[in-house]
Order: structure tokens, then sequence, then C-alpha cells
């Protein structure tokens, strides 16, 4: 009886780390409302899909991501996991492990505990119209290289904070 008491107590401590692991997380929703295919990219999680105009893709990102970037690609062609694309290109891999070849709109994130940051940067080029929000933080919209919600340098201070938890939005031609 005790082998089985110290079991269940094992199981409900198990499934309550994994919850408190998996309400850490944040859900990106990206969505293609541009008349053409986009290939968003995402790193380090994600990698990258083609995305037809009217789609959206999911990606999950575990807390304690840092240094997170979700880009659209455009003018790709892809023969299976390889090929090339005329911006945001990342080495030639459909599903990204590296950051994208400017010129490229960037949503950058670092998915926290208590609290999330979020930005879009220009500051390796503007490629592609992009909203960017989390469910407890502002809307930021960039649909042109001079964009105001955008960081432009590096010393820009332009970084939002979000509650953790957040889920997030990524809106190619908002």
């Amino acid at each position: 009886m005790a082998a089985a008491s110290s079991s269940s107590v094992l199981l409900l401590l198990l499934a309550a780390a994994l919850a408190g692991m998996s309400a850490n997380a944040a859900t990106f929703t990206i969505t293609n409302n541009c008349g053409f295919t986009v290939w968003p990219a995402a790193t380090p999680v994600g990698g990258g899909t083609q995305l037809n105009p009217g789609g959206t893709w999911t990606v999950n990102v575990p807390a304690g991501t840092s240094s997170g970037r979700v880009w659209g690609r455009t003018g790709c062609s892809f023969n299976g996991n390889s090929g090339s694309c005329q911006t945001g290109d990342c080495g030639g891999a459909l599903a990204c492990t590296l950051s994208g070849q400017p010129p490229l709109t960037l949503a950058e994130f670092t998915i926290g505990g208590s609290q999330d940051f979020y930005d879009i940067s220009v500051i390796d080029g503007y490629n592609l119209a992009m909203a960017f929000s989390c469910s407890t933080g502002v809307r930021l919209v960039c649909t042109d290289s001079g964009c105001p919600d955008a960081y432009h340098h590096p010393n820009d201070v332009k970084t939002h904070a979000c509650g953790g938890n957040s889920n997030y939005q990524v809106t190619f031609c908002p």
C-alpha cells in the first residue's frame, strides 16, 4: 500500500510540474493577410513553412526562450527542404535554424516567467508589412521602412512588455 501511495504522490507531483511548464509557454499564431504566399520563419523554435494567402501557422514557444525571432520570407522556391528566397533567406533551408538574411522585418521576443518582452525591428532592413501583438500588451504595426513602432538602430527604445503566459499574433500585410 505504501508503494502505491508514493507512486500516486509522484504522479501528482509530475503532473503539477508539467502543468506549470506548459503554463509558461507562449503560442504564436502567424497569419498571412497578403495577396501572395509568404514563407514565415521562426528561430530558435518553429523553423519555417509555406503560408498561402489567408493561412495561419501556430508555433509553441517554451518559457525561457530568449532572442526569438519571426520573419516573413518572400520570393521563395523550394524543392523539398532546400531552396532560396529573395528576402529573408536562411541558408536555403525551409526550416530555419539561422536568422534570415537582410532585408527582413523582424518580430523579436523573449519569453520569460512573469514577464515577456517583444518588439519589431527594421534594423536589418524592411521587406514585409507586419503587425505584432501579445494578449496583454499593445499592438505594434509596421507598414513601411520608416514605421514609428519599429527599432531603426540599436539605441532605439521600442521594447514592450507583456505579462507572462501571453499569446502572440504576428500578421503579415495587416
